[in-house]
């Protein structure tokens, strides 16, 4: 496999554009997913050297105990041309059991297999069973433009690997992880991330800050429709590139509409449905940068929260639970949970946060000629960042 192509030159939107306004809370240190505390992701970029394979993995995980502790979680779904397994079960239960893995439409299966390898790889139980209950939660873009899907390129030991290589770091953007081979309003785009801190009161009614992080893996939108903080920026470059007798292609390119994944994690203490409050505010983000969810577009949307460690693994498969649970005698359990009248902070910066990191996913993506010879261009930023800074 060829090493990834290097985004050097190329900067997130704050530092391209330090006039732009994104909201009234500031971000996290990293500005990234991983300034939720415990959260942990590591990207996978597979490409090869012909250029007809660039694909890849995004993995997050929870919680670094993942294994052992499931934490509540939501989904909402704005359109569903696309796949998240696991879905089902949050909606069930509010559980999240499993690492969030984001990859290629053609990779699901193999994302979905690599995280049972894992655990049968490493925790199987005395009796040489594999005790944990999970469900994976894999979700999906398509990246058969730019990649050969045929390759089948994702195998069980890059899922491995992935998740015992996670970590706290900021997430490397662009073409990278499962965003390697994706376009966003036909720019080369890819995985981007945010962050928000929020400030609160704990149960003591003491001050903290809570985090909303967010990582897209963007994969969606024509060019006409690409804003950037309210200036319509694609509208603007297709009228320079008409006067220009430029072919710039049309809203009937041969392509279809793609999709975004958005998965939003936070420290907050949100119930299942809080949660999946939280999830459908990343559709605002979504609509400012320009995503309306086109029919053939698979747009979901995935929040969790760490405040709240629910021991669901003790529970064991095999039937050595290591604590006493009757299923007919119900256990009541205690958690933490926001009041409704002051989750409206959490609210704007899930939604500010899913803006920026779209705008990092295109301003981090390389121009990549991939299968076919196809080349996707990267967005010229010092283009967009005079047609913005000329509106503000």
């Amino acid at each position: 496999m060829a090493q990834p192509e290097s985004n050097s030159g190329r900067m997130r939107v704050r530092e391209a554009i330090p006039g732009l306004r994104l909201g009234r809370f500031k971000p996290g240190k990293l500005n990234s997913i991983t300034d939720v505390p415990g959260v942990l992701v590591h990207v996978t970029t597979i490409q090869s050297e012909d250029k007809n394979v660039n694909s890849g993995l995004t993995t997050i995980l929870p919680r670094k105990d993942w294994h052992k502790y499931c934490g509540f979680s939501g989904v909402f779904r704005f359109n569903g041309c696309g796949e998240l397994t696991g879905s089902h079960w949050i909606e069930e239960t509010g559980l999240l059991t499993s690492p969030i893995l984001l990859t290629s439409t053609g990779s699901v299966g193999d994302a979905y297999r690599g995280i049972y390898e894992y655990c049968y790889r490493y925790h199987l139980d005395d009796e040489g069973e594999m005790p944990l209950f999970i469900v994976p939660v894999v979700g999906e873009t398509y990246d058969g433009f730019l990649s050969d899907h045929s390759r089948f390129p994702l195998t069980s030991q890059h899922v491995i690997d992935s998740i015992r290589n996670a970590t706290s770091d900021a997430v490397p953007e662009g073409c990278t992880g499962g965003g390697t081979g994706m376009i966003c309003h036909r720019f080369k785009a890819g995985t981007g991330s945010s962050s928000r801190v929020v400030k609160g009161f704990d149960e003591s009614g003491n001050e903290v800050d809570y985090t909303v992080g967010v990582l897209v893996q963007a994969n969606y939108g024509g060019p006409v429709a690409f804003h950037v903080g309210g200036v319509p920026v694609g509208a603007i470059l297709k009228e320079e590139q008409e006067t220009a007798q430029k072919d710039i292609g049309t809203e009937r390119d041969v392509r279809k509409d793609g999709s975004i994944i958005i998965v939003i994690a936070t420290d907050a203490p949100l119930l299942p449905v809080q949660l999946q409050r939280l999830a459908k505010r990343a559709t605002v983000g979504l609509a400012k940068v320009g995503g309306y969810g086109n029919n053939t577009s698979g747009d979901i949307f995935l929040a969790f929260s760490t405040a709240n460690k629910i021991p669901y693994q003790e529970i064991s498969m095999s039937g050595q639970a290591s604590r006493p649970v009757n299923p007919l005698q119900p256990s009541p359990m205690t958690v933490q949970m926001t009041d409704n009248d002051s989750i409206d902070g959490l609210f704007e910066s899930a939604a500010d946060a899913t803006e920026e990191a779209i705008y990092n996913a295109i301003f981090m993506g390389t121009t990549m000629t991939g299968f076919k010879g196809r080349t996707v261009e990267a967005a010229d930023i010092g283009n967009i960042k005079a047609i913005v800074e000329k509106r503000l």
